[in-house]
């Protein structure tokens, strides 16, 4: 008799369907089944309900998000095997084509955003990891799955986000979005070198959490005030040296490019639901350098090493936590933000007659 699992499943509606899918086998030599112990909710999950990510396939177990402890390992992975914990990337990337070479590995010719948009992900008990030798990491003694849970998505987009903004000792980095991904924006701008790190966010307790976790030195309610002018009176009428955009509204790509001074650069992580203008005219002799893009995978390791030493945390995210069962009390939580939710994490399956041990 074919075993089977808990899971959380979208059918191509608004909400999320809990209901039991066998569990996973291993498929390709290269792939590594996870039991999963933590995994959460992301705001791209919330872009898969709306409709706006064509490439989704209904059907799908919901989730990309996720840490756990391999329990079975194809043929073809030579550098995990069954007991280990792990963090996991939320793109996955076959570490050969010619992208993944060069470094590129967001843009895989065969990866890319597989897990919980094209094949099923990790909003379940377990999950199959495909690439498992380039996309799961070993987490040392010391680290718990909880802790580098965000690695893969989160984390990692906040970093690269930073990374490509060139940091240079003392700049004004501005955060546009404090949410998870702006959190940890502003908390790694300020490891790569930050003066001063500005936060502009219309949640007032989001702001509060910036200053009171160290995230950011300056904090600002761009619906309420000026925010280029503001951050012009901080900068000597200059504006902000590098911006990054993590909010992904409707109006915070242009708030982006209008806080930074000339020749800065803008690194856009934000996604959004629908096409952006870039008012040419209005920008011109600002000279602005734009980047965009994806999580970067490449950063993984590194920052699995910076977390066990104490450098990069991210346990401020975790704010809401329950059982697979009331994943979709937890969805709508996320979505609205009740009781300041920034990130619902799924602790694991209630244990019933039915589950798998």
């Amino acid at each position: 008799m074919q075993q089977t699992m808990l899971a959380a499943v979208w059918d191509g509606g608004s909400a999320p369907v809990l209901t039991r899918r066998p569990v996973p086998v291993v498929h390709e030599p290269g792939d590594a089944i996870v039991q999963v112990t933590r995994s959460t909710i992301c705001t791209s999950d919330l872009h898969i309900l709306h409709g706006a990510v064509p490439r989704a396939v209904p059907g799908i177990v919901l989730g990309h998000e996720f840490a756990g402890r391999v329990v079975a390992v194809g043929p073809g992975v030579t550098r995990l095997r069954p007991g280990d914990r792990v963090a996991a990337n939320c793109e996955s990337f076959c570490g050969d084509c010619w992208f993944c070479r060069r470094g590129y590995v967001n843009n895989c010719e065969q990866g890319g955003w597989l897990l919980g948009c094209r094949i099923d992900g990790c909003q379940a008990e377990y999950v199959r990891v495909p690439f498992a030798d380039q996309c799961l990491y070993p987490l040392p003694h010391g680290v718990s799955e909880e802790s580098a849970l965000f690695v893969g998505d989160i984390l990692v987009s906040g970093y690269w986000g930073a990374l490509q903004c060139d940091i240079r000792p003392g700049d004004t980095v501005a955060v546009v979005g404090g949410g998870p991904v702006g959190l940890c924006a502003a908390q790694c701008a300020r490891f790569l070198g930050a003066g001063r790190v500005v936060l502009l966010e219309p949640d007032p307790a989001r702001r509060a959490l910036a200053l009171a976790q160290k995230l950011a030195d300056e904090v600002l309610d761009p619906c309420r005030e000026d925010a280029p002018a503001f951050v012009q009176r901080l900068t000597g009428g200059r504006g902000a040296d590098s911006v990054i955009e993590a909010a992904g509204a409707p109006d915070t790509f242009e708030l982006a490019w209008r806080v930074a001074r000339p020749n800065a650069v803008v690194s856009v992580v934000a996604m959004y639901e629908s096409d952006q203008i870039l008012p040419l005219p209005r920008m011109y002799g600002k000279n602005l350098i734009f980047k965009t893009g994806g999580v970067d995978a490449n950063c993984c390791p590194r920052l699995v090493e910076l977390i066990a030493a104490g450098k990069l945390r991210t346990d401020f995210l975790i704010t809401h936590r329950g059982p697979l069962e009331a994943i979709p009390d937890g969805y709508r939580t996320f979505a609205a933000r009740q009781d300041g939710c920034l990130k619902w994490v799924v602790t694991g399956p209630c244990k019933t007659e039915e589950s798998v041990s």
